[in-house]
């Protein structure tokens, strides 16, 4: 049986959503112990007396940490057993290998072991199987409270961010939007706003900066969150399986077509259809496209049946789709059709007020992963954070923060330990022009391009390696352009000190 522990205690409403750790065993004093830390970190806990019940718990639900007895029972009818624990800890580590587990000795064998000396060298023999079977710690009954508190703030931090909109269903978290900025602030209003209509919705941002997000809220918050929200990637799929995908197909429509198939729009019925990177659809394919959402029908491939659907569009793209329009790259009826309601996303380089908000986010996230205790977030990064422009946006500071917590040290997250990310986090070079009128038109790119590496060879005294970074090209390419214009003008080149 797994029993639930709400804790009373209020939380912070800038607080990320509450951790959940399950405990399986069925020593009450100790399980009272556990909850009590618990629920003075804002942690939630769940109780397991035994293995089927953990594993049940296990299936319907998302865990952060598992505290396990050494000596659990198979069922409540059956005496607790040393193998039954490692048969629970192989099952959780072969379905979630980076699940923590931490295994707790049996009491009533502790005292044992304090009079024996060969159940001394058991408990070492249990300690080292419990550890190479995946196990993070192995603690010895009654813990120590200060050992436990370790053990939660170094897997299961829970700094401070601000947040927009955040939802939990049981213990899963549907979305989390993390940030302050009045500009972010602007979009999730918005999305609250246009989310209890059936209008389509065209979110446009450059990739990384929480599209699929975005939709997912505005799903969430409509009448229709009780029905199905289908996602499908216009960019991941071909031009041939595209229709395919989206409309289904009947048995024998096409040579792989082995049984009939439901396509996206028809999982779709009664709730939200996410084209993402909509951009990317061939012409031709949006002119059908454009009928279905119209009509609300199609046919699937290969037959002739028109099925009638109730769909609410949400598209994605990273690009101007008015531009692609005036292109001739995107309809302009299918356009005007999915954009009833624009949402524009801003990019991270525009929202520096989140910067920190979403570190902490990440090292919350992660922290698990890596098992660092992160207490400090280094000021010199930060710095460099706020400086630089983040072409991949949120999902690009995710993968730094990642890779800060895997390959750094201490208790401080900062990029000493990581020297190439140090330089590839270094800001764009200011461009300055001594004349604002000047103009670089009918200027041949050769002679742009040897202004500019002469240029920024002058601004870092001649150091090749650190105009290469500037410019962005490798040392190698940069030394046979030099060699190149020693070549066309020996005399010019070697009055330049820089060279």
């Amino acid at each position: 049986m797994v029993k639930t522990e709400t804790n009373n205690i209020k939380q912070n409403q800038h607080k990320e959503q509450t951790a959940n750790v399950l405990i399986v065993d069925n020593d009450a004093e100790l399980i009272r112990f556990m909850l009590e830390i618990l629920a003075k970190k804002g942690i939630r806990g769940f109780i397991a007396n035994d293995k089927k019940a953990a594993l049940k718990f296990l299936e319907k639900a998302d865990c952060d940490l598992i505290f396990t007895s050494s000596h659990i029972s198979q069922t409540p009818d059956l005496p607790p057993q040393p193998q039954t624990a490692f048969d629970l800890l192989q099952k959780i580590k072969a379905n979630s290998p980076e699940l923590p587990v931490i295994m707790l000795t049996n009491d009533q064998n502790h005292k044992t072991y304090q009079k024996s000396q060969s159940k001394n060298h058991e408990l070492i023999e249990t300690a080292v199987k419990a550890i190479r079977a995946g196990c993070s710690n192995f603690i010895i009954k009654p813990p120590q409270r200060q050992n436990i508190e370790n053990i939660l703030d170094s897997l299961l931090p829970n700094h401070c961010v601000q947040t927009h909109a955040d939802a939990q269903q049981d213990t899963r978290t549907l979305y989390r939007i993390v940030g302050r900025s009045a500009k972010l602030a602007q979009s999730v209003e918005l999305a609250n706003r246009i989310a209890p209509t059936s209008a389509p919705v065209l979110i446009s941002g450059e990739s990384g900066t929480g599209k699929e997000l975005i939709s997912f809220l505005i799903h969430y918050k409509s009448k229709r969150v009780h029905g199905p929200y289908i996602k499908v990637n216009c960019a991941a799929l071909s031009n041939s399986l595209l229709e395919s995908e989206l409309f289904g197909h009947e048995k024998g429509a096409f040579t792989d077509a082995c049984s009939q198939r439901k396509g996206r729009f028809e999982m779709a019925h009664g709730g939200t259809l996410l084209l993402d990177e909509i951009s990317e659809t061939p012409l031709k394919f949006q002119a059908k496209l454009l009928r279905v959402i119209e009509q609300q029908d199609f046919q699937r491939v290969g037959g002739n049946e028109n099925i009638n659907v109730n769909v609410r569009i949400i598209s994605t793209t990273n690009k101007d789709l008015l531009q692609q329009v005036q292109q001739n790259r995107f309809r302009q009826d299918l356009y005007y059709r999915l954009s009833a309601v624009r949402l524009v996303l801003p990019p991270l380089r525009e929202r520096p007020d989140d910067l920190t908000d979403l570190v902490w986010h990440f090292v919350n996230l992660y922290a698990r992963e890596t098992q660092r205790h992160i207490t400090k977030l280094d000021p010199a990064m930060m710095n460099i954070f706020a400086k630089y422009h983040w072409p991949g946006n949120v999902r690009q500071l995710r993968n730094v923060v990642l890779t800060s917590l895997i390959l750094g040290i201490g208790s401080t997250l900062s990029l000493a330990d990581v020297s190439w990310l140090f330089d590839e986090l270094q800001p764009l070079p200011e461009i300055t022009n001594p004349n604002d009128n000047a103009t670089l038109a009918g200027i041949p790119l050769e002679k742009i391009e040897k202004r500019a590496i002469l240029d920024t060879l002058r601004q870092t005294a001649g150091n090749q390696t650190k105009a290469a970074k500037v410019l962005g090209i490798s040392d190698r390419t940069l030394r046979d352009k030099i060699r190149r214009y020693r070549r066309e003008c020996p005399l010019q080149l070697t009055k330049d000190k820089s060279l």
